[in-house]
């Protein structure tokens, strides 16, 4: 009986992005901290005016962890005025609907109009329209760029490829979406996801214009791709 050398499931790809998902995690946590610790006291850092209540005292570090790894908060400290944070809690809520979303958003891909439906209904409406805004921005920024980097850290001989169906919820409607999947192994011996790509069928045209997109990305040095079917 042969079996797959390398099975390219959902906990595979879970694995290869947790560092990407921990630092969105951290870095959105932050900048909502800052949100929140800004307008208590009415005013951006060494802000001066009349209608200020409190003063900001720097920060101090707490350790959070989440599913994705160890995050470090920097929690605001202020004088003049209590800091008790919801946000954490919150998070704590809904940890694995941000992670799980994180992810799917790294290896599918969403447009802009995407990434705030689910940041606001993640993330709670508590948080200032403003404040989710430039959170969205920074995500799709993240997450473009990573899933389209160049591929120049060296060359991969070895290829995995395989299709993957995430379910997704369009409009109270469920679905299964295919997303194709490519993890090397490079020169030294790590695995590393190269590329995914969502909304395509697992036939031959879209598996050439697959690879023609990593090609053009800087794969190289492939001796052998291994995949089903």
């Amino acid at each position: 009986m042969s079996e797959k050398i390398v099975q390219l499931n959902e906990e595979v790809i879970k694995g290869q992005l947790k560092e990407l998902v921990r630092g969105s995690v951290e870095e959105t946590l932050n900048e909502l901290l800052e949100a929140e610790a800004e307008k208590l006291t009415q005013a951006a850092r060494y802000e001066r005016n009349e209608q200020r209540q409190g003063y900001r005292s720097g920060h101090y570090s707490r350790n959070l962890t989440t599913t994705s790894g160890d995050v470090t908060l920097k929690v605001p400290k202020l004088k003049g005025i209590s800091f008790e944070t919801a946000i954490i809690e919150r998070y704590r809520r809904r940890e694995s609907s941000v992670e799980e979303a994180l992810i799917e958003m790294y290896l599918a891909g969403v447009s802009v109009r995407r990434v705030e439906d689910i940041t606001e209904a993640l993330w709670g409406s508590k948080v200032s329209p403003s404040t989710i805004s430039e959170l969205n921005k920074k995500a799709y920024v993240h997450i473009e760029d990573w899933r389209n980097r160049p591929l120049q850290g060296g060359r991969y001989p070895y290829v995995y490829v395989d299709g993957i169906y995430l379910r997704r919820n369009w409009g109270g409607e469920f679905e299964n979406v295919a997303i194709l999947v490519a993890i090397a192994v490079n020169e030294d011996g790590y695995r590393e996801v190269l590329g995914a790509a969502e909304g395509m069928k697992e036939d031959k045209a879209s598996w050439v214009s697959f690879f023609q997109w990593l090609r053009g990305r800087g794969l190289d040095g492939v001796k052998l791709v291994v995949g089903d079917k």
